[in-house]
C-alpha cells in the first residue's frame, strides 16, 4: 500500500475474524517495525507474543476492572485517568458500571483475537529530559511508541488491524510477575492484532488548522 493510505486508513480495529496470523506475516511486521527511532538509538523495546490461553485470561483480567473505570469516568463526562483533574468517580461506581469491551471478554480466545502483543521499555536506555519537571512524564514515550506504532502501520500494510492499547500499565506490577518482566521493564502497550472484521471506515480527525499555530501557542493558525 502506499504511505499516504497505510497512515489515513490506520483504525482502532477490536473486532476480528478467525483468521490466524502466521509467523512470517508477524516477522515481517516486527522487521519493519524495528526501523523506529529511539532515543540514542538504544531500541530498549522488547515484544512478547503472547499465545498461552491462561496468560491472555490473566492479562485480561488486570485490564477488566481498569477499564470498568475508563467507562465509568466517561460516562461521568470526565477525561479517564487525566493526571490534572482528578476523578469523581468512586470506586462502588466504577464496578457496577458495564465493561462494554467484547473483546476484553474473549482474550483468551485465538478465533476472537489472533494475536497479542505486549511491548514494554527498558528504562535503563531511556532519556527522559523531563525527569525534574513537577508532572507525569513523556519525555521517554518518545523512544517506545515509534515503535508501537510503527508495528500498527505495518499490521495495516500486510491487510490486518489493531488496536494500541495501555490499560494494562495500571496493573504493571502484576503484569511484571505474569510475564516474567524485570522490574526495569515498563508496560508500554498491548496490541491485539487480526483481520478487521468490518471494514475500514473514512477516519475522522480534526483539520491541520485547529492544532497548528505559528510563532506561539496563541499565534495565528497556521493553513495552506
Amino acid at each position: 500500500m502506499d504511505l499516504t493510505d497505510v497512515m489515513r486508513t490506520a483504525f482502532s480495529a477490536r473486532a476480528f475474524t478467525s483468521d490466524p496470523i502466521s509467523d512470517e506475516t508477524l516477522y515481517r511486521i516486527l522487521d519493519s517495525a524495528r526501523f523506529a527511532p529511539s532515543g540514542a538509538n538504544h531500541q530498549g523495546w522488547r515484544v512478547i507474543v503472547v499465545r498461552d490461553a491462561s496468560i491472555r485470561r490473566q492479562l485480561a483480567d488486570i485490564c477488566i476492572p481498569v477499564f470498568r473505570y475508563y467507562r465509568a469516568q466517561d460516562d461521568a463526562g470526565e477525561v479517564p485517568f487525566n493526571p490534572i483533574t482528578p476523578t469523581s468517580v468512586s470506586p462502588e461506581v466504577a464496578d457496577s458500571t458495564a465493561l462494554r469491551y467484547p473483546m476484553l471478554e474473549h482474550f483468551d480466545d485465538p478465533s476472537k483475537v489472533p494475536l497479542v502483543l505486549v511491548v514494554a521499555l527498558d528504562l535503563k536506555v531511556v532519556t527522559a529530559f523531563d525527569a525534574n519537571q513537577p508532572r507525569i512524564g513523556v519525555i521517554s514515550g518518545a523512544s517506545i511508541y515509534p515503535f508501537v506504532w510503527n508495528i500498527l502501520l505495518a499490521a495495516r500494510n500486510e491487510g490486518l488491524g489493531g488496536v494500541l492499547t495501555t490499560f494494562l500499565a495500571h496493573g504493571e506490577k502484576r503484569a511484571q510477575t505474569i510475564l516474567g518482566l524485570p522490574n526495569h521493564y515498563a508496560v508500554a502497550a498491548m496490541l491485539p492484532l487480526g483481520k478487521p472484521a468490518k471494514p475500514l471506515s473514512k477516519l475522522r480527525r480534526r483539520p491541520v488548522e485547529s492544532f497548528t499555530t505559528i510563532d506561539r501557542f496563541d499565534g495565528p493558525a497556521f493553513d495552506k
